[in-house]
């Protein structure tokens, strides 16, 4: 019953973890619309195995990785915000009917789609200290005390949490596809692409501006 309690928790965290829609999700719904419920919802399993790696090390891992991820914070800031600058960018400038074109030859590959965000997802360690946050929510220890099969019921639940909330959003978007015309997948390509672009754009900046506080303070 114990291990069930911890699956339990593990779905509830890995749900709620998800929920922000940050450039993840823009390129989840954007991909939903342009291409196909599959490659939204496998871009979104994507993000949920990333998260899943992050919470494993928010669980099991902390005290090694944490050091790493403080000493080299700066650097992961700045290759995550230009993966995802790349990404608005490659989006932005997508000819919708040509992705259409594609779709319908079958020669989208989803392994790439699955690829990319998982990539993406891994530049941005932040995410474990959101865990942490939603571990101590909960009632779940981050310090090691765990016992291993305990943790991974828990951590299990965190993946079937994430991929939930990923399948329930593509879907309620799948819903509207039909709707969409290429001329509006344009103009969705065009929104999707500059706002990721803007939001890697303020990852970077973000550091920028820590510095510039720093120095002010000192």
């Amino acid at each position: 019953m114990e291990w069930l309690t911890f699956l339990a928790k593990g779905i509830l965290i890995g749900f709620v973890a998800s929920i922000p829609l940050g450039p993840v999700g823009m390129v989840c719904i954007q991909r939903t619309l342009c291409r196909s419920h599959r490659s939204g919802f496998l871009s979104g399993v994507a993000a949920a195995t990333a998260d899943t790696i992050f919470a494993t090390i928010a669980l099991f891992f902390l005290s090694v990785v944490l050091t790493f991820v403080q000493r080299h914070i700066d650097i992961l800031k700045v290759l995550g915000g230009i993966c995802v600058i790349i990404m608005g960018v490659n989006i932005f400038l997508k000819n919708p009917v040509v992705q259409i074109r594609r779709n319908r030859a079958n020669k989208g590959s989803l392994w790439s789609d699955y690829l990319s965000v998982f990539l993406i997802t891994l530049t941005n360690p932040a995410f474990i200290l959101m865990f942490i946050a939603l571990f101590a929510t909960f009632g779940v220890s981050s310090e090691g005390d765990v016992p291993y099969f305990m943790g991974a019921g828990l951590i299990g639940g965190v993946f079937v949490g994430a991929s939930f909330w990923w399948l329930a959003l593509t879907s309620g978007v799948s819903l509207f596809r039909r709707r969409f015309r290429p001329r509006h997948m344009l103009y969705l390509n065009r929104i999707s692409g500059a706002l990721i672009v803007v939001l890697g754009a303020a990852a970077i900046l973000s550091l920028f501006i820590n510095i510039s506080v720093d120095q002010m303070i000192h």
